[in-house]
Parts: structure tokens; C-alpha cells; sequence
């Protein structure tokens, strides 16, 4: 065997090595944290009487679908090495848009539709930010957070924008499944909630990002360029444009977000979605996404956003304040990516 071909086999060898560690870790942290998320459910379980109740689980998976659609576009950007800072503010610009569309007389579902695609421009903008203009990715993505909110504030007159319509608030409210029946007193009665639209959705996209992850050849070069990316381009792969894919699904994610949360409200809010964005790396990274790049799964961050989810729960139930739960999520964040760091260093 000729030196060149002893080299590539090492070479070949040294990968597959990497790659099973990284296997290995990222099985390791997801469950960790579903092993969180079980001992989260048991505690609530014990001091909440009404924890284990149909309605709290339709409330805390209805609670739960912002963090995990915006967990799963930021998760997919993490991977590739990238952060995005914006999705809190974009969220926000694309509903109020779709808001102000419905009130000029547009139909409701292009409204959204077109909520969804300024959303997916934003992130396009960040990904031409990041590969061309060679902006660090926390400067980029902080700068159309600026952009996006600042833009928001000023089509609305940082006023909310309401009296949409209910045909507008269907997606946010509607569920699948609801049950009434008649009561003695001759009103009706809730007898199942139902599978609110949202939860829905959110299953079918993180099935469907899932497979693009784990089946498609821009899963694979997302992982590459995430793990090293000189060597993915020495290998061939379009470095510029998967990283161009990844912030755009993360701006589509942001922009249905906003959709579905204006639809809930059934009005435009251009303030909300302020620190989403940390609920959603927050998610990704609890779920095993390194932040160093090339880890992560959709399924681990759907189990870092209902960790988030149940904890805020839980602690409502238990009357704890909304000050003492950003001080104990605060300190979840740290202790993550505190454990991130351990990982990635051994």
C-alpha cells in the first residue's frame, strides 16, 4: 500500500472515530436531559394536584410550540457552527407585517404565508451577512435583530395592531379533536380540549426537519461544515450556501413563530418575541447541541424545549414568581453550557 493510499485510510479512520464520539456525546447529553425531563414531571407531579391533567398537558405543549419552533431553526444554525441572535425580533416583524396585511383587506392565508417568507428573507439576509461579508454570526444575526425590531416598531407605531378578525386567530386557537357535550344546565361543556393547531405543527416540522437533518445531503454537508469547515470545502461541499440554508430555515422558523403567536393573540404585538432567543438556544444546547458545531439533533432540542416549558409550568403552579423563574432558567442556561464546555473539552 502506497503512502498516499495509507494516509487517506488513516485519515478515513480518524473521522469515523470522530464522528462515533460525537455519536456517543450527543446520545449522552439527550439523554441527560429527557432523564431531566422525567424528574421535572415527577416533582410537578407531586407538589401541582392539577399537573396531570389533559387540559395542563394541552396547555404546556401549546406553551411549549414558540421555544421548540424556534429551537429547531436555531439548532439547525448551531450546527453549523453559527448562532442566531435575531429570531426573538423577527418573529415579531413577521406577524405584525402579516397583521397590517389583513387590515389593508389581504386574505388571511396569504397574509401569513407572506409573514412567513419576510421571515425567511431575514434569515437569508443573515446567512448573505455571514458568508460574504464575513461578519461574525453574533454581530450579524444581533445587527437584524435591531434591523427587524426597529422595523416592527416603526409600520405599527409601536402600537398593537388588533381587531383582526377570527378568521386570523383559527391557527392559534383552533385544535383538532374538541369534544362537547351538553351540561345539565344547558350549556355546553369542554369534554376533551382537543390538539390545539400549534402542537400540530410543530410535530409535523420537527419530523420533517429531522429527516432533512438525518436523510439529505444538505443534512450531511450542515454536519461537515459544522465539524470543520475548511475540510468541508476541501471535500467539496458548498459551504456558502449551506450555511445560507440554514439561516434561512432558522428566519422561516422565526416567521411561523410570529404567525402562530399573533394568531393566539388574534393581535400583532411588534414588542413581542424579546428574549425568545435564548429560550431557543437554551433549548437546543439542554437538547445536545455544542456550540462549538457539528452536534445536535431536533429531537434532543424538542426535549430541551419541554424541559423549559414544564419547568415554567410547574413553577406557576407552585406560585413561584415570574422573577425567581428567570433567575432558575438562568441558571438551567449556565449549568448547559457549562456542561457543553466540559464535553467538547474531553
Amino acid at each position: 500500500m502506497s503512502d498516499e493510499s495509507r494516509s487517506a485510510a488513516e485519515a478515513e479512520r480518524v473521522e469515523l472515530v470522530r464522528l462515533t464520539s460525537d455519536r456517543r456525546k450527543d446520545l449522552v447529553q439527550k439523554f441527560s436531559a429527557l432523564a431531566s425531563l422525567i424528574a421535572l414531571i415527577a416533582a410537578f407531579g407531586v407538589t401541582a394536584n392539577a399537573f396531570f391533567t389533559v387540559n395542563n398537558a394541552m396547555t404546556v405543549s401549546l406553551q411549549t410550540t414558540s421555544i421548540a419552533f424556534l429551537g429547531i431553526g436555531v439548532t439547525v444554525v448551531i450546527i453549523t457552527g453559527g448562532i442566531d441572535l435575531s429570531v426573538g425580533a423577527v418573529l415579531a416583524l413577521a406577524g405584525t407585517i402579516a397583521a397590517l396585511l389583513v387590515k389593508q383587506g389581504w386574505p388571511v392565508p396569504g397574509a401569513m404565508v407572506t409573514g412567513v417568507l419576510v421571515g425567511t428573507l431575514c434569515g437569508l439576509l443573515n446567512g448573505i451577512v455571514v458568508t460574504r461579508l464575513k461578519l461574525a454570526p453574533f454581530i450579524a444575526t444581533l445587527g437584524m435583530m435591531l434591523i427587524a425590531r426597529g422595523t416592527a416598531l416603526q409600520l405599527t407605531g409601536a402600537a398593537p395592531v388588533s381587531q383582526l378578525g377570527a378568521e386570523f386567530g383559527v391557527l392559534g386557537n383552533g385544535s383538532l379533536f374538541r369534544t362537547l357535550e351538553m351540561g345539565a344546565n344547558g350549556l355546553p361543556r369542554v369534554v376533551f380540549p382537543g390538539i390545539p393547531y400549534p402542537v400540530l405543527l410543530m410535530v409535523a416540522l420537527a419530523f420533517v426537519v429531522a429527516f432533512v437533518l438525518g436523510s439529505l445531503p444538505i443534512g450531511r454537508h450542515i454536519y461537515a461544515v459544522g465539524s470543520n469547515e475548511e475540510a468541508a470545502r476541501l471535500s467539496g461541499i458548498d459551504v456558502e450556501t449551506t450555511k445560507m440554508f440554514a439561516y434561512g430555515l432558522s428566519g422561516t422558523m422565526a416567521g411561523i413563530t410570529g404567525i402562530v403567536l399573533m394568531s393566539r393573540l388574534v393581535t400583532a404585538q411588534p414588542n413581542e418575541g424579546i428574549m425568545y432567543e435564548l429560550d431557543a438556544i437554551a433549548a437546543s444546547v439542554i437538547g445536545g447541541a455544542s456550540l462549538m458545531g457539528g452536534v445536535g439533533t431536533i429531537s434532543g432540542t424538542m426535549i430541551g424545549a419541554f424541559v423549559i416549558g414544564i419547568l415554567r409550568n410547574g413553577l406557576n403552579m407552585n406560585g413561584v414568581s415570574s422573577f425567581i423563574q428567570q433567575i432558575i432558567i438562568g441558571c438551567v442556561v449556565i449549568g448547559t453550557v457549562y456542561i457543553d464546555y466540559l464535553r467538547n473539552r474531553r
